[in-house]
């Protein structure tokens, strides 16, 4: 995971919003997943795998 927008599970999340899973070199899934700030991020389908925010909380 070479972006530093990448949220890796576990990890706080740093802002609220709808977060899409990606592979650990960038590759899309399907998966999307609602996220709170300040919550830990949930676990991934695969492991490597981390979340990129892709539409933010108004």
């Amino acid at each position: 995971m070479a972006s530093k927008n990448v949220v890796k599970p576990g990890q706080k999340t740093p802002v609220s919003g709808q977060y899409l899973e990606v592979g650990p070199r960038g590759g899309r899934t399907k998966n999307e997943v609602t996220a709170v700030k300040g919550k830990p991020m949930r676990p991934t389908s695969k492991s490597g795998n981390g979340y990129i925010l892709v539409d933010k909380t108004k």
